[in-house]
């Protein structure tokens, strides 16, 4: 703030809230000054705001009326003049309240990355909750496993997965679970439906669990029946692609170079044209957050970093495969912090 000249700084994505300030309600901004910073919030949220700031030294304000119009009358008040704020985060209409509520006088910086690049390094105790939140996700699919059958649903699997998370602790799944079985596997991102499994298929399961505020990211794909050579040799090149990546995930280097690794594995394989998206992404508050692992991405890679190592192909009408675990990027080079087993499971 100092360096861009900012008087004051309003931040409103929720995550970024968290981040600076632990309150994790779903209404709240954030004002940041150079000498204190201001929770704003709702209501709901009074003894919740008090409880989880109470050991840092921001205050807390209730609002009775819109936040954005509470923080630019804040705003006006301090009689701040140059102000960040998260353009790519707020709306047009928003900015408007905003703006309107702070004065003409207000000259708006956009701020946008900022405060994401600095999660993007986490400390030990972050790192260690990722660790378990990955733990919590690797034992609910292994629990699981003995479901997996002919006839079974792919929502009911979900379901599931969902509350043995929560039994082993999670406060609910990163994201809408996905359990994919034949064609369905061939969509990256198809969410789990009353889809009965069936014999001689392959099921991909994409689960995390929240812990702590933060996720975890883990995919594993099994084959219901005696799985074929060629379902064996696409799946042993997926597994040779994830390997190559966490070899070439390591500081200083790019993230694009370790989407290059991956990537050169299934050209070799024959698979190229089946891996249609990028290798992983960053991985903590938000279940995709900086760096990208990706074409084009130059992110340098720190120590800290914890991102997803998830390469798979698909083929329309037939179905997927797909190995994720989440990697932390150390000193040296980069290790697991998901322990699920990675080689192909046949059931049935």
């Amino acid at each position: 703030m100092s360096a861009d000249n900012l008087d004051a700084l309003v931040v409103t994505h929720l995550p970024n809230i968290f981040y600076l300030s632990s309150f994790s309600g779903s209404s709240a901004i954030l004002v940041v000054t150079p000498s204190d910073a201001t929770l704003i919030t709702d209501p709901r949220y009074t003894v919740q705001a008090k409880q989880e700031l109470a050991e840092t030294k921001a205050k807390v304000q209730i609002a009775r009326g819109p936040l954005l119009m509470a923080a630019g009358e804040q705003l006006k008040a301090i009689r701040a003049r140059h102000v960040g704020f998260e353009a790519a985060r707020i709306t047009v209409v928003q900015k408007g309240t905003l703006d309107g509520a702070a004065g003409k006088r207000t000259r708006w910086v956009a701020w946008d990355g900022r405060i994401e690049k600095a999660r993007a390094v986490k400390d030990t105790e972050e790192i260690q909750t990722i660790r378990e939140a990955g733990a919590i996700a690797c034992a609910a699919w292994a629990d699981i496993l003995p479901l997996v059958k002919v006839g079974a649903l792919e929502s009911d699997l979900a379901a599931e997965i969902e509350y043995n998370m929560r039994r082993k602790g999670a406060s609910g799944p990163a994201f809408d679970l996905i359990v994919a079985s034949g064609e369905r596997g061939a969509l990256p991102h198809a969410r789990a439906s009353r889809k009965a499994i069936k014999k001689n298929e392959l099921v991909v399961f994409d689960l995390g669990a929240i812990l702590r505020g933060y996720s975890s990211d883990l995919t594993r794909t099994v084959f219901v029946g005696r799985a074929p050579r060629e379902v064996r040799r696409c799946y042993k090149a997926v597994l040779e692609a994830q390997e190559a990546a966490r070899l070439a995930l390591k500081p200083g280097v790019h993230s694009e170079e370790v989407d290059a690794a991956a990537r050169r594995v299934l050209q070799g394989a024959g698979l190229g044209d089946k891996f249609i998206h990028s290798t992983g992404h960053g991985l903590g508050l938000e279940v995709h957050e900086m760096p990208r692992i990706a074409r084009g991405d130059k992110s340098v890679l720190q120590p800290g970093m914890v991102v997803t190592l998830e390469p798979g192909v698909y083929f329309e009408g037939q179905g997927g495969i797909r190995t994720e675990d989440d990697a932390l990027v150390t000193e040296r080079g980069a290790e697991y912090l998901t322990q699920a087993n990675r080689e192909l499971i046949e059931l049935g």
